[in-house]
């Protein structure tokens, strides 16, 4: 799939109360070390991630950041079917902390939940991704994307560094976070579910 917009971005969009109001939910919340792989095959592994992460389920949440996806689904003119959003992720990249290149989710049919007791995730696949930077006292901890051409692969690093910025991106686009490097770098992440594309 070729997209005009790979990401859209709204820049410095929250207040520092509402990032801290977020930022401290993390201390309320059982954090743990981040996992990666299938769902009932997860597993710490530090080449591919070191990262603290906390969920929550808070609905003055889903209520702050579904106008955002919706303006951006429309805006990029992605116009994506998006049915629903999985628990939300806060997440503490202390310094050396990182995450290498991945992708959130695959885009097709065998890519979709299986799990008939929710209906919110039963049969959908992750459609969007959307990243909330919380604090912006770091060093490092880029957010970058790799796209794909004739030519070769870019990487690109969108300018999304200020605390209260929002970005929305295609769940199957690769990216990463680079390695934080000084202090540490606080953010939320939610993923919008629908049904495979076709």
């Amino acid at each position: 799939m070729r997209l005009t917009y790979e990401w859209w971005y709204f820049s410095d969009e929250l207040d520092r109360k509402t990032c801290n109001k977020i930022q401290n939910l993390f201390n309320t919340k059982n954090s743990e070390r981040a996992k990666i792989g299938e769902t009932s095959k997860k597993v710490v592994d530090k080449e591919a991630r070191i990262t603290e992460v906390g969920w929550c389920n808070e609905q003055w949440l889903y209520d702050l950041v579904w106008p955002y996806m919706e303006g951006a689904n429309k805006m990029a003119g992605w116009n994506f079917d998006i049915r629903g959003a999985e628990s939300i992720q806060l997440a503490k990249y202390e310094t050396g902390a990182f995450y290498n290149w991945h992708r959130d989710g695959g885009s097709d049919s065998l890519s979709a939940y299986n799990k008939p007791d929710n209906d919110f995730l039963d049969g959908r696949i992750r459609k969007l991704s959307m990243a909330i930077l919380l604090n912006d006292d770091y060093e490092g901890g880029k957010l970058q994307f790799c796209s794909y051409g004739n030519e070769g692969f870019n990487i690109s690093t969108p300018e999304f560094y200020k605390a209260g910025s929002i970005i929305v991106f295609p769940s199957f686009m690769d990216h990463r976070v680079s390695k934080v490097t000084k202090g540490t770098r606080y953010s939320l992440v939610v993923w919008f579910v629908g049904p495979p594309f076709k």
